[in-house]
C-alpha cells in the first residue's frame, strides 16, 4: 500500500492554529467595527440579543485594558453570528465602501431617469417594479423636479425626490 491509498478526506478541513487565530482576530475586528455604529444603526444589523447587550455594555466601559478584553469577549460572541451577514450590513453603512457607492450611483440614475424625457414610462416602470411606493407622493416629488429643471431652479425637488428613492430602497433592504 502506499501513503495515498491511506488518503483521508477529513484532512481537507484541517485548519492550522494560526488560520484558526486569523479567523478569531477578524471577527474580533468586526466586532470593534460595530461598537462604532450608531445605536440606531445597530437596530439594522441582524444579530443575538447576547451580542447586542454586550455592545451596549462596551459603550460604557472607558478604560482601555478593561475594553480591549471586552472587545476580546465581542470576538467570542461573534463565533456564534453570521459574520457574513454582519459584514454585508456594515459594508453599507460605511460610505466609502464599493457597494454604496455603486448604490448611491443607481438611485441617481433612477432619479435623472425619472426627471428625463421618458419620464412617464419609467415612473410606470419604477412603479410596477416597488409596488409599495406611495404613488402619490412620488408623482408628486418628480412632478415638482421636472419643473425644476426646466426653469433651471435650486435642485431642492431634485434631493428630495433622491431622499424618497433612498427611503424606498431602504425599506427594500431592511435597512429601515
Amino acid at each position: 500500500m502506499t501513503d495515498f491509498e491511506h488518503y483521508d478526506d477529513s484532512e481537507d478541513d484541517y485548519k492550522s492554529k494560526t488560520q484558526v487565530k486569523r479567523e478569531m482576530e477578524a471577527l474580533q475586528d468586526l466586532g470593534e467595527k460595530l461598537t462604532q455604529l450608531s445605536p440606531g444603526q445597530r437596530k439594522k444589523v441582524p444579530m443575538s440579543d447576547t451580542l447586542r447587550a454586550a455592545l451596549e455594555e462596551a459603550d460604557r466601559i472607558k478604560q482601555w485594558g478593561a475594553k480591549r478584553r471586552h472587545l476580546q469577549y465581542i470576538g467570542k460572541v461573534m463565533r456564534t453570528e453570521d459574520g457574513e451577514a454582519i459584514a454585508a450590513r456594515l459594508e453599507l453603512f460605511d460610505s466609502t465602501s464599493a457597494a454604496n457607492n455603486k448604490r448611491f450611483h443607481q438611485l441617481e440614475a433612477t432619479r435623472d431617469a425619472l426627471i428625463g424625457e421618458n419620464s412617464k414610462t419609467v415612473l410606470d416602470e419604477y412603479i410596477e417594479k416597488n409596488p409599495a411606493v406611495d404613488i402619490q407622493q412620488l408623482r408628486s416629488l418628480v412632478r415638482t423636479a421636472i419643473k425644476e429643471a426646466e426653469t433651471g431652479k435650486s435642485t431642492t425637488s431634485r434631493k428630495k425626490l433622491f431622499k424618497y428613492l433612498r427611503e424606498v430602497q431602504d425599506a427594500q433592504l431592511g435597512l429601515l
